[in-house]
């Protein structure tokens, strides 16, 4: 029994060590797939921090169905699980075109208090009656954008 037990503790490893040694692989080589993934959610915030910005500027016309989705969504994107997004040794520097701060692990309760933050700023826009209701929430939800970059994202390579 003994026997079988090690034989089978050390298979257990070498599947462990040779799934996390490809999984490292996918996320230290070209097109790493963290990287891809921080980039589209943060395209996403971008895209529905837009339609905000459009409205409150008066560039598009106001939509209660449209401002209410777009602060849905951007709280859904800040609320996501960051253990697969920001992963450790994704930081720039470490992976082609990451701009993630090593601060990131450094600071992860810092990290994830400005999600949290985010969270709130999009939330306090669900509701907003007029597009003056949209701009005066915008400034606030721009200054928890700016926080985190600032703090947590380097510069363009």
């Amino acid at each position: 029994m003994k026997l079988h037990f090690r034989s089978l503790t050390t298979a257990v490893l070498s599947a462990t060590f040779v799934t996390g040694a490809a999984l490292a692989g996918s996320h230290s080589a070209e097109g790493n797939k963290a990287v891809q993934a921080r980039k589209a959610l943060m395209g996403m915030n971008g895209y529905h921090t837009g339609l905000l910005g459009a409205i409150a500027k008066g560039e598009m016309p106001y939509d209660a169905a449209i401002v209410n989705a777009s602060a849905a969504n951007i709280q859904a994107l800040a609320a996501m699980e960051r253990a697969t997004l920001w992963i450790e040794g994704t930081e720039q520097g470490a992976v082609p075109d990451s701009r993630a701060k090593a601060e990131i692990w450094i600071n992860p309760d810092d990290f994830g208090a400005k999600f949290a933050d985010l969270e709130k700023a999009a939330a306090a826009i669900s509701g907003a009656t007029d597009a003056a209701a949209v701009g005066a929430a915008m400034g606030p939800l721009g200054g928890t954008c700016k926080s985190c970059h600032e703090t947590y994202r380097g510069p363009e390579n």
